[in-house]
């Protein structure tokens, strides 16, 4: 009986289970959590760097956070997953991408990076006397702020509804990129591009409104460095990503829900609720013959070759062209003619 081999359902269960995600479970917690603690380092030493010392020319300090998350996903991304921020962590873990476990761990090691990269710069600054006396209004520069500390001096309800929607497009971007239904090239290749190029543009937008944070730890690393002011306001760059993390989260969340659903709708079986029966070799009849009917498409070998014409291969599912009957002969004709022509 011919029989049609179809792909184990096992081989496809898990999405993720090779790849990425199954490196990340190879590492132990502690190995992850350094990873997040190293690639914010770099993210706020670059962003940070960028905004207090580069200010006249240059690269823009929202291009230089976009390009320090592309270098941190890529060298610590696989270890950890390329959070870098408290936001992505907590939205990451709501819809059910990473466990709950790893996320205190990895929000202390994300602020922890953060302020090592702050005091970095705060070292490097008092210790250039050009500097002396200014390091604090140096920070202010870089520090997130609303209302009178914001840089075109927009409210406080203004600066928490832009941080909320910016924060929830970059998370749903992060798991959208990161997702198991993206291509394997946007998962390993494209995906921190996709991710440090949507973050930069985020900041652009956000940089006169509340001076672009979307990370809590860049945030905090920032305000213990600068005036007062800064950690009054702290709360609300904690508060404004913590809610649009959570909202893409439970969007990500819902669809992948809805999406296992309809998979689990589309192999339960007819309608009717029956279950076909397999087939019985002993009972069913031999396949093979002239006018079997093929499993996969239905068609008999009498519908595939009408009459007049004839098959060449030894089935009916060879796939081979046919050819009107009394082809060979006419072949064996002309094919004895040239024999006798060369006799001659």
């Amino acid at each position: 009986m011919t029989q049609t081999s179809l792909p184990s359902h096992d081989l496809h269960a898990d999405p993720e289970h090779s790849g990425r995600a199954a490196g990340i479970k190879d590492f132990p917690l502690v190995a992850r959590s350094l990873a997040e603690a190293a690639g914010s380092f770099l993210l706020v030493l670059a962003g940070l760097g960028v905004t207090i010392l580069n200010t006249q020319t240059g690269v823009q300090p929202t291009l230089a956070f976009g390009l320090a998350l592309i270098g941190a996903m890529v060298a610590f991304g696989y270890v950890s997953g390329g959070h870098f921020n408290p936001a992505v962590t907590l939205g990451s873990a709501i819809a059910g991408k990473t466990s709950w476990a790893s996320v205190l761990p990895y929000i202390v090691a994300q602020v922890v990076g953060g302020v090592v990269a702050a005091v970095f710069i705060w070292l490097l600054l008092s210790a250039n006397q050009q500097f002396a006396g200014s390091v604090q209004a140096l920070f202010a520069v870089s520090a997130n702020g609303y209302a009178d500390n914001s840089p075109t001096q927009f409210a406080l309800s203004s600066a928490l509804l832009a941080e909320v929607v910016g924060t929830a497009i970059f998370v749903a971007v992060v798991l959208g990129a990161t997702s198991r239904t993206a291509t394997g090239a946007l998962r390993n290749a494209g995906g921190p591009f996709a991710i440090g190029l949507v973050y930069a543009a985020l900041l652009t937008f956000l940089l006169p409104i509340t001076n672009g944070s979307l990370n809590p730890a860049r945030s905090t690393a920032a305000a213990i460095f600068s005036e007062g002011w800064a950690l009054e306001q702290l709360w609300l760059f904690w508060v404004a990503p913590v809610l649009g993390a959570a909202i893409a989260g439970l969007i990500y969340r819902s669809t992948e829900l809805f999406a296992g659903r309809k998979s689990e709708a589309g192999v339960a079986g007819p309608a009717d609720g029956s279950v076909a029966a397999p087939a019985d070799d002993d009972a069913a009849p031999a396949a093979t013959g002239v006018n079997a009917p093929s499993q996969t498409t239905g068609v008999t070998s009498a519908d595939r070759y009408p009459a007049g014409h004839a098959r060449t291969g030894d089935t009916a599912e060879d796939g081979q062209v046919d050819r009107p009957a009394g082809t060979d002969e006419a072949r064996t004709f002309f094919d004895g003619s040239d024999d006798r022509r060369d006799e001659k």
